[in-house]
Formats: structure tokens, sequence, C-alpha cells
């Protein structure tokens, strides 16, 4: 069996060790888009909570409004510190 990359053939123990070599970067980039993938919904779920305990058990009332929601979204509890300073200083979103 032979393989042609780029011109090259590649046939036996060559083609083995390209497969593998294919599999193996395949197999890591699918570990840390996976990776990538968990980290931002478990960072938007923990996001989420900490917004609704802001708002039930500290009394905080901060509005559930497009930007609270989309920077809540995207950086968790790191959104919602944010947005607690803002409304700290007075700046409501």
């Amino acid at each position: 069996m032979t393989l042609t990359i780029f011109g090259t053939a590649l046939s036996g123990i060559w083609l083995l060790i390209a497969l593998g070599i294919v599999g193996i970067v395949l197999w890591k980039v699918g570990q840390a888009f996976f990776k990538l993938i968990f980290g931002i919904i478990s960072n938007t779920i923990l996001g989420f909570v900490t917004l609704y305990l802001a708002n039930a058990y500290f009394g905080m009332s901060i509005p559930f409004s497009a930007p609270v929601i989309i920077s809540t979204a995207i950086f968790g509890i790191g959104g919602i510190g944010t947005i607690v300073i803002l409304q700290w200083f007075g700046i409501i979103i």
C-alpha cells in the first residue's frame, strides 16, 4: 500500500508512522478543544449562580439586563465582580 503526499510516496512503516503522528496531533487538539469548552461552560454556570446569590441573599438588586447577562456569560464570576464594583461606584448598567 502506497500513499502519495506532496509528491512523496509513503509506504509500509513510514505510512504507519505518519498516520500515528497525525492521530496523536488530532488527539491533542481534541483534548485542548474540549478542555476550553468545559472551562467556558463551567465559568458561565458559576457566574450565573453568583449573580443569583448576589441578588437573592445579599440584596444587591443587579438587574438582568443584556450587558449583565453577556458579561456574566463571557467572564463568569469576574464579570459579576466587575458589575458589583461598578454598582458600588454608582454606575448602573
